[in-house]
Formats: C-alpha cells, sequence, structure tokens
C-alpha cells in the first residue's frame, strides 16, 4: 500500500508537481512508506503541467496573446487526447506588463492552441478554461477555427468584446470540427447579472462602464452564433469561450475536477492507496464548488480511502471541513500567520507540515 500525494498547486508559490514533491520529502524524512506522487488540476492555470505530470508530452506552438502579441504556449499530448489550457494562451498573465485590456482582449491564442494540438494528431481536445484575460465570449477562439465576424459592411469585426456589439453575421462554414470536453468548475450563464462580463469582467480590469459594453457585445454575439445556448451553464466560463465551445464546437461540459481525474488516471492510482493526501493555496467555500482537492476528495471516499488536506490558509471551519469528507487540514498558517511569509516560505513550511502528517498518520498503529 501506498501513500497517494495528489494536490493542486499553491497559487503564487509552488506547483502542484512542487507541493507534491515536498510532501513527499516531508513524509521521507520521518516514515519509510512509499508515496506516489499525481499532482492534479481542475481546468485551470496548471492544468497542463499535470497533464505532463502524469505522463503526457509538453507540446510548444507559437500563438497570439491576449493582446495580439505573439507568445509561445503549451498543451498537452498523449496518444490521440490533447490537453489545451486556455490560460497558457489566453491568461492574464499573457498581459504585457500586466496591463489589462478587458474591451480588446482577444481568446485567439486559444483557438491556435486547438488547431495546433489537432495538427498533431489529436482527435480530442479537454480544453481547461480559468484564469482568462479576456470577455470576447470566445469569438477570439472561433476565428483561429476558421469563422469570420462580420459588420453590416461586410468588413471583419477586430478582436475583443466590445467589437461584437456591431457584429453582423458569422461565417462559421469553414471551422472544421472538433470534438471537445470543456473542463470547468464555473457555471455562470452568458449573460445577466451572473454572467460573464458582470461577474468576471472587473477581475480582468473592466469598470462599470466597460461592463455595460462587454454586455451589449455578448448579447449580440449571443443573438447570432446560438442564443439557446446563452444560458447554458458554463457558458460564461472564461469571459464566455465556455459559450463559444458549446453553442459552435457541440462541447460536452464536465466538471473540471472530475474529468481531470480521469485523464490523470486517478481512479487506477487510489486502488493502492490506504492514504491520500491533497491541498491547494486556499482552501475556502469556493473550494467546495468542485475544486481539485474536493475532486480528490470525493473520488478516493469512493474507493474507500481516507483523505487529508495540506493548504497555504484554510478559511474553513473545522466543521466545515469535516463535513466535505476531510480527515484533516495541514495549514502553512498554523506555523505562520502572516500571509506574505507563507508565500515565501511555502516550501520550508510546507515539509513541516508534511512531517507533521507523517507522524500522525503514517505510524504502525494506523
Amino acid at each position: 500500500m501506498t501513500v497517494l500525494v495528489a494536490p493542486d498547486k499553491f497559487k503564487g508559490s509552488l506547483t502542484a508537481a512542487e507541493v507534491a514533491a515536498v510532501v513527499a520529502e516531508g513524509f521521507a524524512a520521518v516514515s519509510p512508506e512509499p508515496v506516489r506522487m499525481l499532482p492534479v488540476a481542475d481546468g485551470g492555470d496548471g492544468t497542463v503541467a499535470a497533464a505532463v505530470a502524469a505522463g503526457f508530452r509538453r507540446v510548444p506552438a507559437r500563438v497570439h496573446g491576449p493582446t495580439g502579441r505573439r507568445v509561445t504556449a503549451y498543451f498537452a499530448l498523449r496518444d490521440d487526447v490533447a490537453v489545451v489550457e486556455l490560460a497558457e494562451a489566453s491568461g492574464l498573465h499573457r498581459l504585457p506588463g500586466g496591463v489589462p485590456q478587458p474591451l480588446t482582449a482577444s481568446s485567439i491564442g486559444t483557438g491556435e492552441l486547438i488547431a495546433a494540438a489537432v495538427a498533431a494528431g489529436a482527435s480530442r481536445v479537454v480544453l481547461g478554461v480559468g484564469g482568462s484575460a479576456c470577455t470576447d465570449g470566445g469569438a477570439g477562439m472561433l476565428t483561429a477555427l476558421g469563422a469570420r465576424l462580420l459588420d453590416a459592411s461586410g468588413a471583419v469585426l477586430p478582436p475583443g468584446g466590445a467589437s461584437l456589439a456591431s457584429l453582423s453575421t458569422v461565417d462559421l462554414s469553414w471551422v472544421a470540427p472538433v470534438d471537445v470536453s470543456l473542463a470547468s468548475d464555473v457555471d455562470n450563464p452568458l449573460l445577466g447579472s451572473s454572467g460573464a462580463a458582470a461577474v468576471y469582467g472587473p477581475q480582468k480590469g473592466a469598470s462599470p462602464d466597460d461592463v455595460v459594453v462587454l454586455e451589449r457585445g455578448l448579447r449580440r454575439w449571443s443573438e447570432v452564433v446560438g442564443p439557446e445556448f446563452a444560458a447554458a451553464p458554463g457558458a460564461g466560463a472564461a469571459g464566455g469561450v465556455g459559450f463559444a465551445a458549446l453553442a459552435v464546437l457541440g462541447a460536452r461540459m464536465r466538471p473540471g475536477s472530475g474529468l481531470m481525474l480521469e485523464l490523470l488516471g486517478f481512479t487506477d492510482a487510489v486502488r493502492d492507496a490506504r492514504l491520500v493526501v491533497t491541498g491547494e493555496g486556499s482552501l475556502d467555500e469556493q473550494s467546495l464548488r468542485g475544486k481539485a482537492p474536493v475532486g480528490v476528495q470525493r473520488a478516493a471516499a469512493a474507493a474507500g480511502v481516507p483523505v487529508v488536506a495540506v493548504a497555504g490558509r484554510c478559511l474553513l471551519s473545522p466543521a466545515r471541513w469535516r463535513a466535505a469528507g476531510f480527515e484533516a487540514v495541514y495549514a502553512l498558517t498554523d506555523l505562520d500567520p502572516d500571509p506574505a511569509r507563507c508565500v515565501a516560505n511555502a516550501r520550508s513550511l510546507l515539509r513541516r507540515r508534511a512531517e507533521q502528517l507523517a507522524r500522525e498518520f503514517l505510524t504502525p498503529s494506523r
């Protein structure tokens, strides 16, 4: 029997693979019990890295970032399955100088990554959405796959969500069919007070006036492309990329954590485990909506294996995380209450927490 270490990243400090390695180091200092590392993700940033750690091949592609600047992004490929991470091409971290461009940022690079994956032999694409810099309804993604967006005079629309208000017609005849599974923990619709512009636009630098402009563009976009998909759960994911994937690519929406665990082989890995260790940077109410640690807990519970969590911080009460199925939670802030110092010293603090976890859970009596 093994201990299966299956964490997500500690955002801003450690990748999922680094978290797993540090936990394994802490265990090794205390217990000879064998450890298997399986870094996980839920479709957001870090998804390609988790796939690569599980045996996928990391493939580079030159694509356009959200502002049109060329960048080198990566997708993961194994056999005929590709994992494409929207944040790799169209994420906030791709904004030059970190300066938001809420009205003009485009998802074109994500479409270019999908096209590159298909050209590399993929017949199925798992599209992880999260960390998007754009609110263009996935229009940019579709243009990269062959769509043409025209205004009333027949001119091609410029990139970004603001220009969609001028949309007259969309030519989708050149869009090649792609088998897409959408990995997301977001269930927002495209439009309205719970939609892509209202909820996520401000996170991408949109002012209240910008949100009105973006909402107008998304509404027109949905009217032309497929109004029946605008209210679908997940249509608002990644600034509306979910809508384009559902309405035009025929994508299937799957909870990101469950889909990624399936791809990464978690079910096989947990069969030989007597304990699973998962975690993420902040274990909080958002985690309980389907983030990777809760996905891991549910999958492990189905196999009858107990789960403990490590986290940078835990904002859940003990009663709350116990109700979610965790045997224990080890937070770095229990050792140092200063969040900034926890980020700066995450590696050493996490190793100390892992050693304590091992002493309490990996003893012969257990």
